[in-house]
């Protein structure tokens, strides 16, 4: 029996594909055949070589292989069955560190001048450590490349063409972790990168891992044990500290200009941000009010400001993502070894027959 790919999508983005010169004229004419308005999903079957090519506005389509390489049927099993989540992270800080593959600068190089000559900070050196051996970001994905479909080297591209590190997320103290699994997902949704965790309990977690659809996998975690350390290590990587909260001193998030490399800080869903992170960060903002109440879950909050941060900065600089040519490349190899559970024994033997090919023959 041949193998297949099950298309799901709507009628009308199914509609698009009627011009490509991708398709048969069998499968034009079947797209002819569609009833005009649509108004239901539609499920097809075609041969698993069969190559689609649609237009790049897809906004109700949906594409997955029922079919495929087995390091790509890994990696997207991860996204639900992986027992690597928030959970396992927040209480394992090491795990953290696993999670991240290319090698990571050092804080104290940006500590030397307090991170005001660096624009904005990227946290990677063009750098994978396989044992003795060292490839860099060209070699990794020269490596995985043959082991990832293509729909899927796609949406890195572009997941990393909207990247930015500009902006970060601070979680401060959530007690529910419903939210802090809701604040990964919409940060992985708007393009952040960075996402920075601050004495979190990770005990009530276990029942809320679904929320965040397995967004930490992608995401830059990083835990503290105390604001004060937090902060300093921002600060020392050029951002400017924004705290949520209500008060005389607030500026309207809608005020501020968002182009700066900015920390987004939320706090504890009763108490709000502590006293202490009040006190360090550089400015308070809020979000105006129209309603009787005079506060947001701290998940919708933390969603609310890093949607208008994204759309004033796409305003003002013309683009969410602000990485360069070499860090997009970088960045595009991290998410190559994140990609699945072989990735790394795949570029560990890509290594070792540099190796040997870069050993003189006597």
């Amino acid at each position: 029996m041949s193998k297949s790919l099950l298309v799901r999508t709507s009628l009308s983005s199914l509609r698009l594909l009627r011009n490509s010169s991708s398709i048969s004229s069998s499968f034009s004419s079947l797209l002819s055949l569609l009833p005009n308005p649509p108004h239901q999903g539609l499920r097809i079957v075609l041969p698993y070589n069969y190559k689609i090519v649609a237009s790049t506005s897809r906004p109700c389509s949906h594409v997955a292989a029922a079919s495929c390489s087995s390091s790509e049927s890994e990696s997207e099993s991860e996204i639900n069955d992986d027992p690597s989540k928030v959970e396992h992270l927040l209480s394992n800080p090491d795990d953290v560190a696993r999670l991240m593959k290319m090698e990571r600068r050092c804080d104290q190089n940006a500590n030397a001048d307090g991170g005001r000559s660096r624009s904005r900070w990227f946290p990677y050196l063009d750098e994978f450590r396989c044992g003795a051996q060292c490839l860099n970001s060209a070699e990794v994905l020269e490596a995985l490349s043959p082991h990832i479909l293509d729909m899927r080297k796609d949406k890195f591209r572009n997941v990393v063409t909207n990247r930015t590190y500009s902006l970060c997320l601070v979680v401060e103290g959530l007690c529910d972790f419903g939210n802090v699994s809701a604040t990964f997902r919409s940060a992985d949704a708007l393009g952040f990168q960075s996402v920075h965790v601050v004495s979190c309990d990770s005990k009530r977690y276990k029942d809320n891992r679904h929320v965040s659809m397995g967004a930490e996998k992608w995401l830059d975690i990083e835990l503290w044990s105390s604001i004060h350390e937090c902060f300093k290590v921002l600060k020392s990587r050029g951002y400017r500290i924004a705290t949520t909260h209500v008060g005389m001193d607030a500026v309207s998030i809608y005020d501020m200009d968002w182009s700066h490399p900015t920390a987004i800080v939320v706090g504890n869903e009763n108490r709000g941000i502590s006293d202490e992170a009040l006190e360090l960060s550089d400015l308070h903002c809020s979000i105006p009010m129209k309603g009787m109440v005079d506060s947001f879950n701290v998940s919708v909050a933390a969603g609310i400001l890093m949607h208008h941060a994204v759309c004033d900065r796409t305003s003002r600089l013309g683009c969410p993502g602000d990485l360069t040519s070499k860090e997009s490349q970088i960045l595009l190899a991290e998410f190559s070894l994140r990609h699945s559970k072989s990735a790394l024994s795949i570029a560990h033997e890509y290594a070792k027959r540099k190796a040997v090919m870069c050993t003189p023959k006597l």
